[in-house]
């Protein structure tokens, strides 16, 4: 032992270097960070003052790309951090030098997922199943993990039964669904099995179908209902499907991430799972009708049941099968999601006008949105 006042003759450096990984590591982890979720909930993060990494393939190479995103929307782009992973890989293609740099990471999002029609059972499960499932393994190792939060999809989630009870969402299986929505279902129940084993704080955010900006109608993508406002705008839609209580719901992605960055701040959401949608948007027949309007075009007249046209050839249907899936007539609970967002102080904005913009974006990027344009619209809001 040293004499009082003299050099300690052995100190513990792992001590000093866990505290400074600590200080040095970001505060929260975003998978998917390049979708449209993510590009806007990384701006929304970083104007909270966080320090963000984003784990995602090639991330050296669109790191200055993103930066501008970031900046343009608003962010704080010197508070990125980027992570090269991919949801296909072992461990999520992290080292466990990687996985020391995030020690200090209270928040982890996951957004991640392969969305798209006609995916094969085999890469929706590698993608959306198996890497969430890595995700949440991931989570598990964090030491100073707070949250992690998952976004699912609000046909994944529960609904209103016929005397407004809430019930379960139905099962589904590979045989009976698109494999994309088969495999988020079956994603969702690994993630929470995975989580209570492993002790993981989760909680869960159904999103509907998530349209542009409340402000600029930007977005980075029309997969999903835009695809159906282009063939509105074109006029090759011939009859209405489904029944006039058709519903599907639309939530703005600005509004969307400023309710997932809240909820992980706070405690009573812990366990908890939530729907977000607006309950003002209009039945789809009526969304369709206002599309026509407002392109110049003739409505379709006639309607057809869903299960009429199930079986035609998608070359007759203009649409992909599986998107039938989306056409029903359920309700959802979404009051709860509401009242905690009027506590972070959140108003969803008029639903018609936020579509009114989403619309006419689409319709000036004519149903081809894109990163860049969707920047120039951030930089010069309506």
């Amino acid at each position: 032992m040293g004499r009082v006042g003299s050099t300690p003759e052995y100190v513990d450096w792992s001590i000093y270097i866990e505290v400074i990984m600590l200080m040095s590591s970001p505060d929260a982890l975003v998978i998917g960070s390049t979708g449209l979720i993510g590009r806007w909930l990384v701006p929304e993060l970083t104007r909270r003052g966080q320090r963000v990494a984003l784990l995602s393939r090639n991330a050296g190479a669109r790191a200055q790309a993103y930066r501008d995103w970031v900046a343009a929307m608003g962010g704080a782009p010197e508070r990125l951090v980027f992570l090269e992973g991919d949801l296909d890989a072992p461990r999520l293609g992290l080292s466990a030098d990687d996985e020391l740099a995030l020690h200090g990471v209270r928040d982890v999002f996951h957004l991640g997922a392969r969305f798209a029609w006609h995916l094969s059972a085999d890469d929706a499960r590698r993608t959306n199943v198996e890497g969430t499932r890595a995700v949440v393994e991931l989570a598990s190792r964090l030491p100073s993990l707070r949250r992690l939060v998952l976004v699912g999809g609000y046909r994944i989630g529960p609904r209103l039964n016929a005397s407004g009870a809430v019930v379960p969402a139905p099962t589904r299986g590979f045989t009976g669904s698109g494999a994309y929505e088969a495999s988020k279902a079956l994603a969702h129940q690994v993630a929470l099995e995975t989580a209570a084993r492993l002790g993981v704080p989760v909680t869960t955010v159904h999103p509907s179908s998530v349209i542009g900006d409340s402000r600029t109608g930007a977005t980075v993508q029309s997969l999903g209902l835009g695809d159906t406002l282009q063939r509105v705008h074109a006029g090759t839609m011939p009859v209405l499907l489904g029944s006039p209580e058709t519903f599907v719901p639309v939530v703005a992605v600005d509004t969307l991430a400023r309710f997932l960055a809240g909820v992980a701040e706070l405690p009573e959401t812990l366990g908890q799972e939530y729907t977000l949608l607006d309950p003002s948007t209009p039945p789809l027949h009526q969304l369709i009708r206002w599309a026509a309007e407002r392109s110049g075009r003739r409505a379709p007249r006639f309607t057809l049941p869903v299960s009429w046209v199930r079986w035609l050839p998608e070359r007759l249907l203009s649409a992909a099968t599986e998107s039938l899936d989306f056409l029903d007539t359920a309700r959802y609970p979404v009051e709860p999601a509401l009242t905690l967002a009027r506590r972070m102080g959140m108003e969803l904005p008029p639903v018609h006008t936020v579509m009114d913009r989403w619309f006419d974006f689409l319709r000036a990027t004519d149903f081809t949105p894109d990163v860049e344009r969707a920047r120039e619209a951030a930089v010069r809001p309506a």
